[in-house]
C-alpha cells in the first residue's frame, strides 16, 4: 500500500515538473514561432513571357532570369552598386579616379609594401579576444 501510494505520488510530481516545462509557448517545448529552416531562397515571380516563341529549359540548367546564391548572398552583404551623386564623382575625378578593380586583393599580398605603425598597434593586435570583462586602463604619469 505504501508503495502505491509512493508510485502515484512520483507521477503526479512528475508530471506537474513535466507539465511546467511548456507553461509558455515562447520558451517551452511547443515553441511555434521558430524560423523555418527550409525557407531559405526567394523563387521569382511567375510571368508570362511577352516572347511565345522561346524555346523549353533543358533539365538542370539553372534559370536565366534568377541569380545564383553566391550573388544572391553578395548582393544582401554588400547591396548592388551604390548610386553616386555628383559631388562624390567630383571627389573621386579629383583623387585620380576610381581604383583598380583587384585592390583589396593585392593589400594583403607579401610584396605590398606596409608602414610601421609602431608598438601599441601591435600590442592591439595582438591582445587576446574577448568582451573586455577583465581588462584595465592605466594611464602614464
Amino acid at each position: 500500500m505504501r508503495r502505491t501510494i509512493a508510485t502515484v505520488g512520483a507521477l503526479a510530481a512528475g508530471a506537474a515538473v513535466l507539465g511546467g516545462c511548456a507553461h509558455t509557448k515562447a520558451t517551452g517545448f511547443g515553441n511555434r514561432n521558430a524560423p523555418n529552416e527550409f525557407v531559405v531562397t526567394r523563387n521569382p515571380p511567375l510571368v508570362i513571357p511577352p516572347d511565345f516563341a522561346l524555346r523549353p529549359p533543358r533539365p538542370g540548367e539553372p534559370r536565366p532570369q534568377e541569380a545564383s546564391p553566391s550573388q544572391q548572398a553578395l548582393a544582401a552583404m554588400f547591396g548592388g552598386q551604390a548610386q553616386v551623386s555628383p559631388g562624390q564623382q567630383g571627389l573621386v575625378d579629383q583623387t585620380g579616379g576610381a581604383p583598380e578593380a583587384g585592390i583589396r586583393s593585392e593589400v594583403g599580398s607579401p610584396s605590398t609594401n606596409v608602414v610601421d605603425k609602431g608598438s601599441a598597434t601591435k600590442d592591439i593586435i595582438a591582445a587576446p579576444a574577448g568582451n573586455g570583462d577583465n581588462s584595465t586602463a592605466t594611464t602614464p604619469q
